[in-house]
């Protein structure tokens, strides 16, 4: 069996890891963000409401994806947490303008009890190196 490669992926255009993980790995062919919450990466405050949130979380994906090589057009697949699936349609109409070119990714979006820091959302994706 071959050895995995894989490198961590550090940027500071997003926020950095809290806890035991790293903010992105890219294995070739793939880069992997961790799940990204609505913290500016300047100052690690959460910034306002569903809309501004969501902008945040997929400007701090967008980092990290770019940092391992990417961009967001060639992202494969998002997970989207929501603390309130009725925030949906917000968090959509945000998504739709980060995802404007090309094929559009696949995408999960749930209702979570929880997420870090109480945030109304946190957004994961992969994506293939360019």
């Amino acid at each position: 069996m071959d050895k995995l490669n894989k490198t961590e992926i550090k940027t500071s255009g997003a926020p950095a890891a809290i806890g035991p993980y790293s903010q992105g790995i890219l294995a070739s062919p793939f880069v992997y963000s961790s799940g990204q919450i609505p913290a500016d990466p300047k100052t690690g405050e959460i910034v306002g409401g569903i809309t501004e949130q969501t902008t945040q979380s997929l400007s701090n994906v967008k980092a990290v994806i770019e940092a391992g090589g990417s961009d967001m057009e060639h992202v494969i697949k998002t997970t989207v947490f929501l603390k309130n699936m009725d925030d949906f349609a917000a968090m959509n109409e945000v998504y739709a303008k980060f995802f404007d070119k090309g094929i559009k990714p696949a995408r999960s979006a749930v209702q979570v009890a929880k997420l870090p820091k109480d945030v109304l959302v946190e957004i994961e994706a992969i994506a293939l190196v360019k």
